[in-house]
């Protein structure tokens, strides 16, 4: 719900709080947020029609040198007062535009996802994609990293778990841990409420399966837009509150060997006339034809959906065979292994859903939803059936399978340059309708390759010196 549903209700909210400045955040094509703040006597029908100028050249792969100039327009629906300004402030979320004239930049991840939702009525399959990610991540007491040609290390200091002489989680037996053990609860629960006062529903927060501080919070359903938005604050209100406590909160799929990983989870679902369409009462799983054909989608454009939900290199240290982590396009009911799960708790008609479970909070959500609710309207529209395609269900704990029948399930990707190869060959499904551009793509690709996976790949690594320097 908005906190601010007009512009005179926001000057009358500035004046009587006092308000000393007003902050405009905004994601750049990777999904990491920035900001620029403008005094509040900015306030007006200008700021929220014609907007602030910056330039979009400094951000990889947001625009030239030569074409750099756009503006930033704060969504007025998004405001909400900072919590971790020292300053009384106010912050919005914004829209990249065009500096000239004014129309939404073809990049800007937000616009891409609104460019998605409009997308999908005009498909007709449905109204409204609804949208539940799960934020699992972990709190540490201190990283300390270093990297130059010759030194490579990095040393994670754990805020809670069971240490040489102190009592606390093993490693695996976190999941939901009570106080004393989960010594993070107070940083969760300071964490939601402020994400309540900032107008951010949460469904619940618990400790998660990794005993060195992993933990999750999860949020209400919103919309595809506004859960991108939701998204973005709730890894900023997690990261900051951990730091106002002296600790570091991390997205980072795998950031301790042999630990759970942390992933992102996304529940979804249509909605048509209010009316959930993924229900059937009689098809499996209570999922109806819609749903099936849904599902078929994103299973057959998983491995290039994961260059958007799994774009980083650390993301397939976390997608391993053998744990929970899906590696194999298949779905089921309440199968933890699956790439989609079908929870077998979700029961209701107005709660029936799916959860793609293969993405992790390195993605840029706007995109990453953007392009799941693609991948499923290519589903619908061309009527796939998952089991057709090999995709199952499988009920069964698929690594107790046979080798000759597991041999037919497909795979995931297994590093990031594989996932971005998948997505070179497969991406027309996401540039119907104009919501993504080919040039957008292959910058994506190009970027990518360049700045993460070869960065990583031409570093030495430390298990490399210790393994081959005696050869």
């Amino acid at each position: 719900m908005a906190i601010f549903s007009s512009i005179a209700k926001l000057q009358a909210a500035v004046k009587k709080g006092g308000i000393k400045q007003i902050d405009l955040k905004f994601t750049d094509l990777f999904g990491r947020w920035h900001h620029l703040t403008v005094p509040p006597s900015r306030v007006g029908e200008a700021l929220f029609t014609k907007g602030v100028g910056f330039d979009g050249s400094n951000f990889a792969g947001m625009s030239a040198v030569e074409k750099g100039d756009l503006a930033l327009i704060p969504e007025l629906d998004t405001g909400y007062v900072d919590p971790f300004r020292e300053e009384p402030t106010i912050s919005f979320i914004c829209r990249i535009a065009e500096a000239d004239t004014k129309a939404p930049f073809s990049r800007d991840p937000r616009s891409i996802a609104r460019a998605a939702e409009r997308y999908l009525k005009k498909t007709g399959v449905a109204d409204v994609s609804m949208w539940g990610p799960e934020f699992e991540y972990y709190i540490f007491e201190d990283v300390r990293v270093k990297n130059s040609n010759k030194t490579c290390m990095y040393e994670i200091i754990p805020a809670e778990g069971l240490r040489e002489s102190t009592f606390g989680l093993w490693t695996f037996s976190g999941y939901h841990g009570l106080p004393p053990e989960d010594v993070l609860v107070g940083i969760r629960d300071r964490t939601v409420t402020l994400m309540h006062e900032a107008g951010i529903e949460t469904l619940y927060h618990h400790h998660e399966v990794g005993g060195h501080g992993q933990v999750e919070i999860e949020v209400d359903f919103a919309p595809l837009t506004r859960m991108g938005d939701i998204s973005m604050m709730t890894k900023h209100f997690a990261r900051m509150t951990a730091h106002q406590f002296g600790k570091i909160a991390t997205f980072m799929p795998k950031p301790l060997h042999g630990e759970p990983g942390t992933g992102m989870h996304f529940h979804q679902f249509l909605l048509k006339k209010r009316e959930n369409v993924f229900y059937g009462k009689n098809g499996y799983a209570g999922l109806s034809k819609l749903a099936h054909h849904y599902v078929a989608g994103l299973l057959r454009h998983a491995p290039s959906l994961l260059a958007f939900t799994n774009p980083s290199t650390n993301s397939y240290k976390r997608l391993v065979p053998g744990f929970e982590a899906p590696v194999n396009c298949f779905f089921s009911l309440a199968n933890r292994s699956a790439a989609i799960r079908i929870p077998k708790y979700a029961t209701e008609p107005a709660t029936k859903r799916m959860e793609f479970r293969p993405p992790d909070a390195t993605c840029n959500s706007y995109l990453a939803m953007a392009a799941q609710l693609m991948a499923g309207i290519d589903g619908v529209k061309r009527r796939l059936d998952p089991a057709k395609e090999g995709f199952g269900p499988y009920d069964v704990n698929i690594f107790e399978m046979p080798a000759k029948d597991r041999a037919k399930i497909k795979p995931l990707p297994i590093s990031l340059p594989e996932a971005l190869e998948e997505l070179r060959k497969d991406h027309a499904y996401l540039t119907e309708g104009g919501v993504f551009t080919e040039d957008m793509i292959r910058d994506w690709i190009r970027l990518k390759i360049e700045k993460e996976a070869n960065v990583v790949w031409n570093r030495t690594h430390p298990l490399e010196v210790q393994m081959y320097l005696d050869c």
